[in-house]
Order: structure tokens, then sequence, then C-alpha cells
């Protein structure tokens, strides 16, 4: 049996937090550019988990 090569998405939620927590904080709303970086993220590691299950 192969090993699995699975490609981990998890990175991309924290830089997408941390873009968006610094995002907001130019806005002065750092809570809301959290959230947003936090949907951002989720998308951004699905279509790679996603991605990922179609090749394997």
């Amino acid at each position: 049996m192969q090993p699995a090569d699975s490609r981990a998405g998890g990175c991309f939620i924290l830089v997408a937090i941390m873009a968006g927590f610094f995002g907001g904080l130019a806005m002065q709303n750092a809570l809301a550019g959290v959230w947003i970086g936090l949907g951002v993220g989720i998308i951004v590691a699905l279509i790679v988990w996603l991605l990922d299950r179609k090749r394997a």
C-alpha cells in the first residue's frame, strides 16, 4: 500500500486570518477583518481539499 500524499490547507486559514486582522486594523475594526479572513481561509482550504481529493 502506498503512503498517502495529501496536501494541507490549514496554513491558508492561518494566513488569511492574519491578513484579515491587519486589514481590519487598517479599517479600525480588527474583529471584522478576522471573521472575513477566517471565511476566506476556509474557502481556500476547502478548494485545496477538493482538488487534492480529485487528484487521488
